[in-house]
Formats: structure tokens, C-alpha cells, sequence
């Protein structure tokens, strides 16, 4: 293990992995669940497991990973589907903000970095789930496919809304601080993503609606 090394150990009897960043000097930075980031001796860490090095294929530079996770350290914005350990962890190692562990876990990469079972209704959202593993076959699933899509583009423009006002609060803090502040290249980064996420399950449902007409 290395300094900037993204590091996962399994909790509660491999239940979960648990995520931090290695910053280099026996100490971790990571996401205490429901609490703050913190920055723990390794041992903390790990609990008495062996922490495992993940290894990403576009990783960014060394010192800047520990910039990103030293600049957070005793944020207390943590929550399950949106800011956990993991998207602290690949957010400081790759720029992402993710985690794939919510992704699997929804069933769906669209669907786990939207996190839709708190911006859609409930119904719908199963409806989308049944129709991304079946296909579409019935009158009854193309409705569905349609009101997703309708749904999706109302939640578009309210993301890119709430994406403007960040970057324009960035600017202006930019401005007078001359640096941005990480709370707001974070939550633009959230929001970028989540539309992201918007246009390919936009595409998968259209992909669906298509194939379902030319075989009627």
C-alpha cells in the first residue's frame, strides 16, 4: 500500500466493503457511516481485516488525491445513496462521485447513480426495473417506458437548474477566494453525473420502446 492507494475492507462479516484513501503516514481518510470523514490510523481502518488496494485503469495524479481527501476531512454530509464512503473514496481517486456498491444494489447503473427510488415514485420505478431486465412486450410496459420518459425530462430540467446555480456560485466564489470550494465542485460533480445517468436510461427506455414496435 501507497500513499493515495483507494482502499476497501469488509464490514459487518463482508456485509458491505468500507472505502477510504491511504494517505501515506500509517493513516486513512474515510467516511465514518452516518458521521463525518475521518482521518484514522490504519488499524482503525481496518478493524483487524486486510484492507485491499483497488486498482483504477484512470486514476489521477498522486497529489492530487490527497488534496481531495484532506480537504474534507470533518464533512458530516454523509448519506447511503448519495455521499458514502465509496463516492468519497473513487471521488478523490478518479474526479467521479459514485459508488457501486448503491449501483448493484438498485439494479442498474442508471438507476444507482440517480438514485430514482427518491425522485420517482415507487410504482414507476419498479415498472422501469421490470422493463430494463424483460424488455418490452406488452401495451402495458410501453406506457410505462413513455411516462419514464416524461418523468426523466421534468427531472432534467430541474437538475440543470440546480447545475447552473452551482457553477455560478463557484464562479462567484472563485472570484473573491480565488479557489473553489470543495463542498460546491462536489455537489457540481453530483448533479453532472446525475444527468448523465438521466440520458442513458433515456436511452436503454427509447432502445426498448423501438424494439417493441418493429415487432408488433
Amino acid at each position: 500500500m501507497a500513499a493515495g492507494d483507494h482502499l476497501e475492507v469488509p464490514r459487518r462479516h463482508g456485509l458491505f466493503m468500507h472505502h477510504g484513501i491511504d494517505l501515506g503516514d500509517g493513516t486513512v481518510a474515510h467516511y465514518l457511516e452516518g458521521e463525518e470523514i475521518l482521518r484514522s490510523s490504519l488499524e482503525d481502518f481496518s478493524q483487524g481485516e486486510t484492507p485491499r488496494v483497488i486498482e483504477h485503469a484512470e486514476a489521477d495524479p498522486t497529489g492530487q488525491t490527497l488534496r481531495r481527501a484532506m480537504s474534507r476531512i470533518g464533512e458530516q454530509r454523509y448519506n447511503l445513496l448519495f455521499n458514502n464512503c465509496e463516492h468519497f473514496a473513487l471521488w478523490c481517486k478518479t474526479g467521479q462521485h459514485r459508488s457501486r456498491q448503491v449501483e448493484r444494489a438498485l439494479g442498474s447503473g442508471a438507476l444507482g447513480a440517480l438514485a430514482l427510488g427518491q425522485m420517482l415514485p415507487a410504482a414507476l420505478l419498479a415498472g422501469i426495473r421490470l422493463l430494463l431486465q424483460r424488455g418490452i412486450n406488452i401495451e402495458q410496459g410501453a406506457a410505462v417506458a413513455k411516462r419514464a420518459l416524461q418523468e426523466l425530462s421534468g427531472l432534467r430540467e430541474r437538475l440543470q437548474n440546480r447545475l447552473e446555480q452551482e457553477l455560478q456560485q463557484m464562479e462567484q466564489w472563485w472570484q473573491g477566494a480565488q479557489q473553489e470550494r470543495p463542498s460546491l465542485r462536489l455537489e457540481a460533480q453530483n448533479l453532472a453525473d446525475q444527468l448523465a445517468a438521466i440520458d442513458e436510461l433515456e436511452r436503454q427506455l427509447q432502445k426498448l420502446l423501438k424494439q417493441g414496435t418493429e415487432s408488433e
